[in-house]
């Protein structure tokens, strides 16, 4: 090591001790200056160099260099006649040189440094595998994503052989036909399986080597680029996009567009030149640009979809930053065209929603009440589920029949077959046939080539609920009776009878033993279903389940509307109970609902303050007042009372609105099926 000593402390020789002392062959053994506390002199003292004021006392015996940085001749005169030839003095304007160059090396080396950061960060920011190789089968490149793969530790396999690291590669294959290899199936010595596409390399015209990109099945997660004017890395980075079948899209720190690559353009339908040099932006269809986001925050985003392109292509995008010395230098984007998958979710939503049809939700389990008549009502149900008989359960609008009807079914033998709901007064009398039946090919105009099963036929060996039994038409109820008496059907325009397994269970809130006696239903279908009658009590005569209800369903809306509400007051509890509900449980859900709604998030028990009034049934500009002019006479038994009342709120409602069943029913906050029931009830026209 060469052995120095500086004269001159002041402002350039403390810049050159600093620079020498950062050199590995140079070793300052002396600081000398007039003056004690020049800068450089203090700096020696911090490093326990030698110092003085006077340098004619030094020995220089061993000194190869002295660096004169006073700037004063008659220093560098007394210096060139006092030491030997053999000790290389240094003037200071030979120093200042030096300092500039060694000065301009430190900067050039720095640059290189983050030449080699930026390309190792784009290397290793990519969720793909990447080895590129020389024209000597030598490893250059083996990045992270390539070591997680292949399980080969990174640092050891460059300069290695890759035909000794892995045997398996087909890069040496291209340094001889210099031809593209897409989506090539290659399988590692860890047992790890990828698909491979290999490219040769050029740099302006000349053959420099072959890169490989691979993946497993995952697709890419991330991919971090920083784009330099360095062509050398640019044409690699270049090399590594162009090579991904992934839409991936550049921009700078700006969100102006950088680079895109083929894929991208096939995706978008947007040419280079209209997206390089233009704000990210520029092909957003629908949405906000994930560029710009990460921009600004600096935090990766996944998975977000967006439409791009003229096209308007529904697609996901993955984007992070690119991060360089901490500083954000740009963003780069994956694109995923999603249009197909797309397709086949709302296929396979379809798919799920015919299946939801076809089976039973509920058990008895969660069938709340402890009340005398809801345990009879379950008893009757638990038993009719462990017989084959035809259930009929009967009960008014809003009790939970279909609630019944799914536990029936999951409690039975059969409750690993079908459930299949219908709602008999949902559809047409030609549709209802159909749906029910099936139809044969060419049965009727639109009919679906090969014809179509029935929801009988779906039901095989399981259960169908016919949801309102009550309003088939005469000649359905004929065809029904034929079904229950034969277990046997007919597809509309077909021959053949189809022999079935079917369990019924129908409901209704209509009083058949009434339209019996009008002649509107069929006395010896009443006798086929009514085989096993269930009566479900309405809410009013079971008021002693309104505390179990409404935490039920409280738990429910809970997580419909996202709030943690608890309990309920039992002065609540007792507001309830002295409400009649003529809508019953269904109703009771709707007050609950909009109670939760107008209460503050953070409540957890509603108390009888929350709950709306119950003595008038609200419409906005209107009420209808039930508390109405009956007369409550002790000498008549409550069910007449009852139903007095009902029926003098219905009239009046009625003649506010001018007959319009519709805005009656809405203000009454019933059904306008419930509407009419009721009128039918109480025999108003």
């Amino acid at each position: 090591m060469k052995q120095a000593i500086i004269i001159g402390a002041g402002q350039g020789g403390t810049a050159l001790f600093h620079l020498l002392m950062n050199m590995e062959h140079i070793q300052v053994v002396a600081v000398y200056d007039i003056d004690p506390h020049a800068p450089g002199i203090q700096a020696a003292r911090k490093q326990n160099i030698q110092t003085g004021q006077f340098w004619q006392t030094h020995d220089f015996e061993h000194i190869n260099f002295v660096f004169e940085a006073t700037g004063e001749p008659e220093v560098l005169m007394e210096l060139r006649k006092s030491l030997a030839p053999k000790t290389m003095i240094v003037p200071s304007q030979l120093a200042r040189l030096f300092y500039s160059l060694m000065e301009e090396k430190d900067q050039l080396i720095q640059q290189l440094n983050e030449q080699m950061l930026i390309q190792d960060t784009i290397l290793n920011s990519t969720y793909d595998g990447m080895i590129a190789i020389n024209e000597k089968e030598q490893i250059l490149i083996f990045n992270e994503a390539a070591e997680r793969i292949s399980g080969i530790n990174a640092k050891k396999a460059i300069g290695k052989s890759i035909i000794e690291l892995l045997p398996t590669s087909g890069l040496p294959r291209l340094l001889k036909t210099k031809q593209v290899e897409l989506h090539q199936r290659q399988e590692f010595e860890n047992g790890t399986s990828v698909i491979t596409t290999r490219v040769p390399m050029f740099e302006k015209g000349r053959f420099i080597g072959a890169l490989a990109v691979f993946k497993d099945i995952t697709e890419i997660e991330e991919m971090s680029n920083q784009v330099l004017n360095l062509k050398s890395i640019q044409t690699m980075l270049e090399a590594i996009i162009h090579s991904s079948n992934d839409a991936i899209s550049v921009v700078d720190e700006k969100g102006n567009g950088l680079m895109i690559n083929p894929a991208y353009t096939k995706l978008t339908g947007l040419e280079p030149e209209e997206v390089i040099g233009h704000p990210a932006t520029a092909d957003i269809s629908e949405g906000e640009s994930m560029h710009l986001q990460v921009l600004e925050t600096g935090q990766a985003v996944r998975g977000v979809p967006l439409k791009v392109g003229p096209n308007m292509k529904d697609v996901i995008v993955n984007v992070a930053p690119i991060i360089v010395d901490g500083k954000k230098s740009g963003s780069v984007g994956v694109i995923h065209d999603v249009s197909e998958l797309t397709f086949l979710h709302s296929q396979l939503e379809k798919a799920k929603k015919r299946i939801r049809t076809l089976e039973a939700k509920y058990s008895f389990d969660e069938i709340v009440g402890e009340s005398d008549e809801m345990r009879v009502a379950k008893e009757q149900a638990k038993l009719a589920a462990s017989t084959p008989a035809t259930i009929l359960l009967r009960g008014e609008s809003g009790t939970g029949k279909e609630l019944f009807a799914h536990a029936i079914h999951n409690g039975s033998p059969r409750s690993n077959h079908s459930f299949v709901r219908v709602n008999c007064a949902a559809l047409s009398e030609q549709l209802l046939e159909s749906e029910l039946f099936g139809y044969e090919e060419g049965a009727f105009s639109g009919a679906k080539r090969g014809g179509k099963r029935g929801l009988f036929e779906e039901a095989n060996n399981g259960s169908i609920f016919l949801d309102e039994i009550g309003e088939l038409s005469s000649a359905m109820q004929a065809k029904l009776l034929r079904v229950l008496q034969e277990q046997e059907i007919i597809r509309v325009g077909g021959t053949k009878p189809i022999m079935i397994n079917v369990r019924v269970i129908a409901a209704t809130n209509v009083n058949l033993e009434k339209a019996i006696a009008e002649k509107e239903f069929r006395e010896d279908l009443y006798y086929r279903l009514n085989k096993f009658p269930i009566y479900i009590p309405p809410l009013r005569e079971r008021t002693i389940d309104l505390g179990l209800l409404s935490i039920h369903l409280l738990s429910k809306l809970n997580k419909d509307y996202g709030r943690y509400v608890q309990s309920i007051s039992e002065e609540a509890i007792n507001y309830l109970r002295s409400y009649h509900w003529p809508g019953n449980v269904r109703e009771l859900e709707n007050v609950l609902a909009r109670t939760m709604i107008y209460m503050e998030p953070s409540t957890q028990r509603v108390e009888q303050f929350h709950l709306p009034s119950l003595n008038h049934i609200i419409e906005k500009g209107s009420a209808v007042p039930i508390n109405s002019d009956v007369e409550l006479q002790q000498e008549k038994p409550l069910q007449q009372i009852i139903d007095d009342y009902e029926r003098n709120v219905l009239k009046k409602a009625l003649a506010r609105y001018e007959g319009s069943r519709t805005k009656t029913a809405r203000a009454l906050g019933i059904s306008v099926r419930s509407l009419y029931y009721k009128m039918e009830k109480h025999q108003i026209e």
